[in-house]
């Protein structure tokens, strides 16, 4: 007997589950039970008679990672695992019942969804965030923007000292040695005087292995001395001013630590997973870049086709069409941010470096008129194709010219710069960084993939 067990996850409370037919007849509804072995055991009893694990689906909401452990449980009982993602069956419990929401009512609608859209049902057979690679690639990048983060209030500390500190670490905050120097608690101009040019040269001398010395120390003894003079008697404190910028660098290089830790983890992990190499052969993609996108898209042979790869991603453009009238808007951005902050960055990179993706962003840029940002979408949407499509078949990303004939690196650069090199004008006009007023909003879907030339372009102007 084929049935649907709608389940409505809790992460703290008991999940409620209902039972359907295939004909959306209820066959029991809003049934406590938690994530133990004696509960599962219990609700899998309550099933009809004879009914096996390949005539059950179990549909349910990615509620946090409370799904994990569930999914699991009735994978291995055979049954058929569904996620349907929170906002479409919200949608659907508001034209059953607009003014009503209960578990109950969510685990009744779970349950009938199979029969009322199959077509957007589909199987889930992964881990989610239990996943080894997918979880370790989603930390890392939460680890960075916290370390971009925590150099961003360590630089604006600085400031607070006057620009000339900036100056002595050559703006290289990320860089371990600054961070060492900040961390042992030198940014008071005071003892900086007190540590003297020696003592400066051998500290930056040992933790640079031989990067920083004598110049160094001779540039933050010169920032102390603008400091001193700036700041006025006790105006300002610099021993509390020091702790606190101190407390930012030993939190920076923690997660710098962390970070690299990481790296080494993922790498491990991509080794197993991509013995032959597909992912890093792809132009753009680095050890980072391949790892969040493989662990973030998760099998690429459990999407039916190509065009549902690029839909899961968030890329592909929204439509808006009625009747003889319709556009297309930006993206759709319903996939994994990880994913396509990795495939813009990735792709910003591959347009360089193929011909068939140079003369594709040349095109949309001259021709189509887009700006850059857009641009780079397309070429992530098309990038991600063809990874999936070289890991389906096993084989290394090759280069090719337009007329589908292999190049070297050299040869593709080459003619990426003879023939698809965007004029200096159509660059400006194309540029996201132009002048905005202050209610203008900035997207965040794709990140910043450069400095900005916003104010080096106004100030030659001027």
């Amino acid at each position: 007997m084929i049935v649907r067990l709608g389940i409505d996850i809790a992460v703290r409370a008991a999940h409620q589950g209902s039972l359907a037919d295939q004909r959306g007849e209820l066959l029991w509804s809003g049934r406590r039970f938690r994530t133990t072995v004696g509960d599962l055991e219990q609700l899998w009893s309550m099933l009809p008679a004879g009914t096996t694990g390949e005539e059950l689906t179990v549909v349910m909401e990615p509620t946090r990672n409370a799904w994990v452990a569930l999914a699991a449980w009735f994978r291995r009982r055979g049954a058929t695992v569904i996620l349907v993602p929170p906002e479409r069956s919200a949608d659907l419990r508001a034209y059953y019942a607009k003014h009503t929401k209960s578990d109950r009512l969510d685990s009744v609608m779970l349950a009938r969804l199979p029969l009322l859209h199959p077509d957007g049902l589909h199987p889930e057979y992964g881990l989610g965030p239990g996943d080894a690679l997918r979880r370790a690639t989603k930390l890392h990048s939460t680890l960075v923007k916290r370390r971009t983060a925590s150099l961003a209030r360590l630089d604006a500390l600085l400031e607070i000292l006057g620009p000339d500190w900036h100056a002595a670490f050559d703006g290289a905050l990320s860089n371990k040695t600054p961070l060492q120097f900040l961390a042992a608690g030198y940014a008071d101009p005071h003892t900086v005087k007190r540590l003297g040019r020696a003592r400066l040269a051998r500290f930056l001398y040992r933790h640079s292995r031989g990067a920083f010395g004598e110049p160094m120390a001779d540039r933050l003894l010169a920032a102390a001395a603008a400091t001193a003079q700036l700041w006025s008697g006790d105006e300002l404190s610099f021993p509390d001013l020091a702790e606190d910028i101190a407390i930012e660098a030993r939190l920076a290089l923690r997660l710098t630590e962390e970070v690299k830790e990481l790296d080494e983890r993922v790498g491990a992990l991509m080794g197993q997973l991509d013995p032959h190499g597909i992912l890093a052969s792809v132009p753009g993609v680095g050890a980072v870049a391949g790892a969040a996108i493989l662990g973030r898209l998760g099998d690429p042979a459990r999407f039916g086709s190509l065009a549902a790869v690029r839909a899961y991603s968030g890329l592909v453009p929204t439509l808006d069409s009625s009747g003889v009238s319709g556009r297309h808007g930006g993206p759709t951005k319903r996939g994994d941010a990880v994913l396509r902050e990795a495939l813009f960055l990735a792709a910003e990179q591959a347009r360089r470096i193929d011909p068939t993706l140079a003369a594709k962003y040349h095109r949309l840029m001259v021709d189509a008129g887009k700006h850059h940002t857009s641009a780079i979408c397309h070429i992530a949407a098309s990038l991600l194709t063809r990874i999936v499509a070289c890991w389906r078949a096993g084989t290394r990303y090759q280069l090719r010219d337009v007329d589908g004939a292999q190049v070297t690196l050299a040869q593709a650069r080459a003619v990426i710069a003879e023939r698809y090199t965007i004029p200096t004008h159509v660059r400006v006009r194309r540029s996201t960084t132009n002048r905005t007023g202050r209610r203008s909003k900035e997207s965040r879907g794709a990140p910043s993939t450069g400095p900005s030339t916003h104010h080096a372009r106004h100030a030659g102007a001027a």
